[in-house]
């Protein structure tokens, strides 16, 4: 089983958190308010995740990441926090997590994301309506974009061209399903809403996308 520490310092959420996670089969090993707490605990117990929050009682999470990073090499740590900006997301991929999720999420797709970053994946996920904060400068969108995998810049790459899913399929030699899975995972973790705006996203900010070209697999 997945153990991990939860660190948030919103007592009725963590404990609320903390049974449903339970729930689905993972093991909540400690559950901590603060920066220090979750130091200690990452220390201690070696877990192989941390769910972190930003707002703490001694300090800022992100902040502390590579504190935390320290204290437990092996550990992957996703900040799970109300901060949408995807600045912030940028800076804490940066830093040394491996995922940034946001509060307003669902509880199946925290649990997707938490087996999804065991399974070696970044995981971005931040609201799909409402306004969002000032778009991400040049460094922070490489930042996000140095997150992709090679398929996702693939698939990104021809989405600048203007390629239908059919098209993309054809040329990647893989299957619609799977294609509209790496753009969605694109879409998340660079912080936007459509293909149009990711394709807007690459140009805007130069993004050194892979040239498209057809290859074997998922």
């Amino acid at each position: 089983m997945t153990d991990l520490v939860l660190c948030d310092d919103h007592t009725v959420f963590a404990d609320a958190l903390s049974t449903v996670l339970t729930q689905h089969g993972f093991t909540v090993r400690a559950v901590t308010a603060t920066v220090s707490g979750a130091v200690t605990a990452l220390r201690g117990l070696n877990p192989d995740l941390c769910l972190l929050d930003r707002g703490l009682g001694d300090g800022d999470g992100l902040l502390a990441l590579e504190e935390l990073t320290r204290a437990s090499a092996r550990t992957k740590i996703l900040m799970l926090t109300a901060d949408e900006n995807p600045d912030t997301a940028a800076r804490a991929l940066d830093a040394g997590a491996v995922g940034y999720l946001h509060k307003t999420g669902s509880v199946s797709s925290l649990t997707q994301a938490l087996r999804r970053a065991m399974d070696g994946e970044v995981v971005v996920e931040l609201p799909s309506r409402g306004d969002r904060p000032r778009s991400p400068d040049l460094g922070d969108a490489r930042r996000l974009a140095a997150h992709l995998t090679p398929r996702e810049r693939q698939c990104l790459a021809l989405l600048v061209e203007g390629a239908s899913t059919v098209a993309m399929q054809r040329r990647m030699g893989i299957s619609s399903t799977t294609v509209r899975t790496h753009i969605q995972a694109l879409l998340t973790k660079l912080g936007v809403h459509s293909r149009l705006e990711a394709a807007s996203f690459a140009v805007r900010h130069r993004l050194l996308v892979d040239p498209p070209h057809r290859a074997t697999g998922t």
